[in-house]
């Protein structure tokens, strides 16, 4: 990979993500992994630069985040908000839910999934078709 994403350094940190995966986690990845959405790959504990994210599609350079407990502590919005400014720096979308939401309403968040994979792979095609003008 690049210098910025999967890094060799930040390996023992993802292995550790995977073997320790949340409830809602592991949750969300039953219903992901395998191409079960859309047909489309996410990869579990993929990281960009020091950052670790819960699922990443490299097709759509979709990241899906769950928030748990910890999220919610002092500080922890701040430190999210700048992580996040910088992940979306590299070109990624981010869609964000709550272990309760999870636990609550599994279908919402599901279609909340496939509604933006449906939206980022028409915006590609669509881009494709009408690639920018030159200067």
């Amino acid at each position: 990979m690049t210098k910025l994403f999967n890094k060799t350094s930040e390996k023992s940190k993802r292995r550790e993500l995977r073997s320790n995966i949340t409830k809602a986690e592991a949750i969300v990845w039953q219903k992901l992994r395998c191409k079960q959405l859309e047909n489309c790959k996410f990869r579990n504990q993929y990281s960009v630069d020091r950052f670790v994210l819960d699922f990443y599609s490299p097709e759509l350079k979709l990241a899906i985040e769950i928030d748990g407990e910890t999220h919610f502590l002092e500080g922890a919005a701040q430190y999210d908000e700048e992580r996040q400014i910088f992940i979306e720096s590299t070109g990624i979308k981010f869609l964000r839910f709550t272990n309760n939401e999870v636990y609550e309403n599994l279908n919402a968040v599901l279609e909340t999934i496939a509604q933006k994979i449906l939206e980022l792979r028409e915006c590609s095609i669509v881009n494709t078709f009408n690639p920018p003008s030159p200067p």
